[in-house]
């Protein structure tokens, strides 16, 4: 496995403190409070505008250095804010809402971009905050002939663009949707932003129970609700910081996308059971796997990146899990990988690939990603898949899944499998899960989760099982 590893949103997904929306607008007076005079005194409110102002600056600013593809969207803003420390919650929420949306329709502001005057980023900024903030609060700080500029483009029908601007695509990616059914759809919707996904640690609590205490306490706000398909899932609205809430600092609640745990739900882990996460990362997975078990049996937790293994270690203890053995493995021809073969009942493989799946939570995705990347994943997932497959013991199940919604990455991959592994076949999703999760409808064997069908991230997974005849 190589560094491609770590761009695998799911992980940094459930490390990421979100910024909270309350707070103050540092970095620019807040509105009504008098501004201190140069003797101390109060000098009476910001201008107008000021504030609105000051905002499509740091935008700007921001985007100069996500839009350089160094790193990460989320990290590439960290790192840009921490050069900032008077800022408030606020202002790092309503920046990061900014640049997300930019980020979202890149394409298709650029395309408007042309037009009007002044540095293009700030054009961009300009239109990313009209729809973070709205248009009317980021008037204020506009010169008239933006005022005009903006109200003309936003009066604009997007419906006569050609798609590929219209839903904000790379050319590579427009062309390859061509072979995805229903694919403008999928695209619209992974255009929206997403709510935020949260799990109940089943050996600690009860679903209904913390949703109760949710909606009758402070957090009501966040309007939580139950998750549709998974039976340990809530969702809720905007981005306060779960970690500092008492059911997370207890171990009863995690962050974690509801595809992610209907993944691990596919695996049916048993108390006693040997399991591997072979993909662990930051473990997210793991954790509900172990709590599935019920902290019985052995649960080995691998990844190439010890400190991801490192990161994970505070989450076990505070799920309360004591059966996860994290073990850092080489990317070929491992020792302790190869101790292991034929010993393991159940065994999942969440492969790295493109993580196109998640482009509502990680735009930037759609313009760091290309062609031959996508080469170098498949090529690991194959390798991947092979190694972990030879761990899982006779009668025992292999899953095997991906954040991605490309073929290649997919279906294509499991076929490849099974033709060069006789020994395994295929089972279907629908049978597993039908008890777990009633709602969920499936078209055929594979757990194919579509954001426009089913609200969650693009996930897809196959569940195999070894021959119990097998040598």
């Amino acid at each position: 496995m190589s560094d491609h590893h770590h761009s695998r949103p799911e992980r940094d997904r459930s490390e990421r403190k979100r910024p909270s929306s309350s707070g103050s607008r540092s970095g620019a007076p807040a509105r009504g409070r008098p501004q201190q005079g140069a003797r101390g005194k109060p000098s009476g409110p910001p201008a107008p505008g000021a504030v609105a102002q000051r905002r499509i600056e740091q935008v700007a600013s921001a985007l100069g250095e996500v839009l350089q593809w160094k790193h990460p969207a989320d990290l590439a803003l960290t790192r840009w804010a921490r050069t900032r420390p008077k800022m408030g919650s606020r202002d790092r929420a309503e920046i990061r809402e900014a640049v997300f949306d930019v980020l979202r329709h890149l394409r298709q502001y650029r395309n408007w971009a042309e037009s009007g005057v002044g540095p293009s980023t700030r054009r961009l900024a300009i239109l990313g905050l009209s729809a973070a903030i709205g248009q009317e609060e980021l008037a204020l700080g506009l010169q008239q002939e933006e005022r005009q500029w903006l109200t003309h483009i936003r009066s604009l029908n997007v419906d006569g663009l050609p798609v590929g601007v219209r839903l904000s695509l790379p050319e590579w990616l427009e062309e390859r949707l061509t072979q995805i059914p229903e694919s403008y759809k999928l695209m619209q919707a992974m255009n929206e932003q997403a709510l935020l996904d949260l799990r109940v640690n089943p050996m600690k609590a009860d679903r209904d129970a913390v949703l109760r205490q949710l909606q009758n306490g402070p957090m009501a706000r966040f309007k939580p609700t139950a998750m549709p398909y998974s039976p340990w899932g809530i969702r809720i609205e905007g981005r306060p910081s779960v970690a500092v809430w008492p059911q997370y600092e207890k171990g009863e609640l995690e962050i974690q996308e509801e595809g992610s745990q209907l993944l691990t739900a596919l695996l049916e882990p048993r108390r006693g059971e040997m399991v591997i996460d072979y993909c662990a990362g930051a473990g997210g997975k793991t954790l509900l796997l172990g709590a599935l078990m019920r902290s019985t049996g052995r649960l080995y937790a691998f990844d190439v990146s010890a400190t991801r293994l490192n990161k994970a270690k505070p989450r076990f203890a505070r799920a309360g899990l004591s059966n996860v053995v994290p073990v850092v493995i080489q990317e070929e021809g491992d020792q302790r990988v190869r101790r292991l073969h034929g010993k393991a009942q159940r065994v999942l493989v969440d492969a790295p690939c493109s993580g196109l799946g998640t482009l509502r939570r990680n735009p930037d995705l759609k313009w760091r990603q290309h062609p031959e990347a996508l080469q170098q994943y498949t090529r690991m997932q194959a390798q991947i898949l092979d190694q972990a497959a030879a761990c899982v013991a006779p009668g025992g199940r292999l899953v095997y899944a991906t954040c991605s919604f490309l073929p290649e990455e997919n279906e294509q991959q499991v076929q490849a499998f099974l033709q060069t592994h006789p020994d395994f076949r295929l089972l279907d999703a629908r049978e597993i899960l039908k008890d777990k999760s009633p709602a969920l409808a499936l078209d055929g064997p594979y757990l194919n989760l579509r954001t426009d069908r089913h609200q969650t991230d693009c996930f897809f997974a196959a569940a195999l099982e070894r021959n119990a005849q097998s040598a």
